[in-house]
């Protein structure tokens, strides 16, 4: 169906829609290549990618990639874009339009739209102009340029992924809670990478309190980044802070940076008004709890997954202790765990990587597939995608 020239055009766009990988967010990361055969022979017109919400999509600005070489090249040229051209006015107007008014007479795109609302609208729009429109060239590795979003439209929840750090045995501090630092400098900066590209960053109250943190993509740790993005460009994540119990106070260096703060509390007889005045980034909403198999009262985390779904945010980063990030997994909430484990031992009075009160036996085990494993400094960094139990 494909030949091996629309698989080359179709993974250079690919290499753009990455380009907008911590910038586009919630956006998708879209790529889009022109091609003119008008002599026989295959020519690049324009290119571009989708950079940020608000911003001209990728055909868009390949259009005007192509205006600013030679205008005449546009009519009767080849569009490759990672995903299906939209068919509707949003922020911006619909991509499909512009591709026929430009006189595009063939669009290949990697996948159809995930919004089951407009799913295959723009690819008929555009068979309806006449043009000839097909889809599913490089479709998996289109997708995963967009997990975050493609769930977002199918499953109304964000795409989770769970950070971990460990000794070779599994502990993430000591008894006494020493834990600076068991990973090294070049996987804390990876960590900072893993921040960049989400939406929101959930941690619990133990964290801040007992960590110092202030949970913010710090520019000075991007390393190579910083010469693909402008600072103003990298923008903070949302940072949720779950605090049933009241305990964060304004005078935190975690409210020190001026960056959105969602505080989630429980629903408790005390009224938001009657809690701390906060600065005017920090929003604070109150969820119900529920109670887990073994009796412990506890946020709602899937009622908290969907209000940040609600917010249009697709990918969620979770970042706290053994009882949250184990909480996560336990229930099935997480996507993707990413694991960095150094080549360290610290004994077995040392405080566990998750805590899973109700896995009781080892049926009950979460199945992991590992998908990637590289060294980072002198670590290890796993990626693993959570399974369902056969």
């Amino acid at each position: 169906m494909f030949s091996q020239t629309d698989h080359h055009y179709m993974a250079l766009a690919i290499k753009l829609a990455k380009q907008g990988h911590y910038t586009t967010s919630p956006n998708p990361r879209v790529g889009c290549v022109l091609v003119n055969n008008a002599t026989g022979k295959d020519k690049i017109i324009g290119s571009g990618f989708h950079q940020k919400a608000g911003q001209g999509h990728a055909e868009v600005n390949a259009l005007a990639d192509a205006r600013l070489n030679n205008d005449s090249l546009i009519k009767g040229a080849t569009a490759y874009v990672t995903l299906e051209p939209c068919s509707h006015f949003g922020r911006t107007p619909p991509c499909a339009q512009a591709l026929i008014n430009a006189g595009i007479t063939r669009v290949v795109a990697a996948m159809v739209d995930p919004n089951p609302e407009v799913s295959g609208r723009g690819l008929t729009m555009l068979a309806q102009a006449g043009i000839k429109a097909e889809s599913g060239l490089l479709e998996n590795e289109a997708k995963t340029l967009n997990r975050g979003f493609i769930k977002l439209m199918t499953q109304a929840l964000p795409y989770v992924r769970v950070k971990l750090a460990a000794s070779l045995d599994g502990k993430t501090a000591m008894k006494n809670g020493e834990s600076k630092w068991i990973t090294s400098p070049e996987a804390r900066k990876d960590v900072q990478r893993l921040r960049a590209e989400s939406c929101a960053i959930i941690s619990g109250a133990d964290s801040i309190l007992s960590d110092n943190a202030k949970m913010t993509v710090r520019w000075s740790e991007l390393g190579e980044l910083q010469q693909c993005y402008k600072e103003e460009d990298i923008r903070q994540p949302l940072r949720v802070v779950i605090d049933s119990q009241n305990r964060l106070t304004p005078e935190l260096t975690f409210f020190n940076i001026n960056s959105p703060i969602l505080i989630i509390s429980t629903l408790k007889e005390q009224p938001l008004e009657n809690l701390p005045k906060w600065p005017h980034f920090v929003e604070q909403v109150q969820l119900p709890t529920i109670k887990n198999n073994v009796g412990q009262s506890k946020i709602n985390l899937t009622k908290l997954l969907t209000t940040l779904a609600e917010r249009g945010l697709n990918e969620v980063l979770v970042e706290s202790g053994a009882n949250l990030a184990g909480a996560f997994i336990e229930q099935n909430l997480a996507d993707e765990l990413i694991l960095y484990q150094a080549p360290k031992l610290m004994g077995g009075d040392g405080k566990n990587l998750v805590e899973m009160p109700t896995i009781m036996a080892l049926s009950q085990a979460k199945s992991l597939k590992i998908m990637d494993v590289r060294p980072v400094g002198c670590d290890i960094r796993i990626t693993a995608r959570l399974t369902k139990n056969t």
